[in-house]
């Protein structure tokens, strides 16, 4: 089992100025534009794991430099989405608890 490493969603906060980080919101895009981490890209859970089995395109770039943090509604889909990329050799983290959990002050709603 590939051990993935967890931050709390409050620790969202820390990351989101640092340029070696990128936060990566893997819902949907009516719930992105319903409120977001400030700063996240939006990639549907579903498009990356489309990408993942397929690596046919080059539709997304994960920098090998930069820490992937992934939030998703709850915590599920970002830990599975953290363990592939941590598999490809990038640096991952998932949040504990998803977006449902953050309550930062870097909310953005829609």
């Amino acid at each position: 089992m590939f051990q993935i490493e967890t931050i709390s969603a409050k620790m969202l906060d820390y990351y989101v100025e640092r340029s070696d980080a990128v936060i990566i919101d893997l819902r949907d895009p009516a719930a992105y534009r319903r409120g977001h981490v400030r700063n996240a890209v939006n990639i549907p859970y579903r498009e990356l794991e489309e990408y993942l089995e397929k690596k046919q395109d080059q539709k997304y770039h994960f920098p090998k430099d930069k820490l992937l943090i992934f939030y998703c509604d709850r915590g599920g889909a970002s830990m599975q989405a953290a363990r592939s990329l941590a598999r490809q050799g990038c640096r991952t983290r998932s949040v504990i608890g998803g977006f449902a959990a953050y309550r930062g002050r870097n909310l953005v709603r829609g």
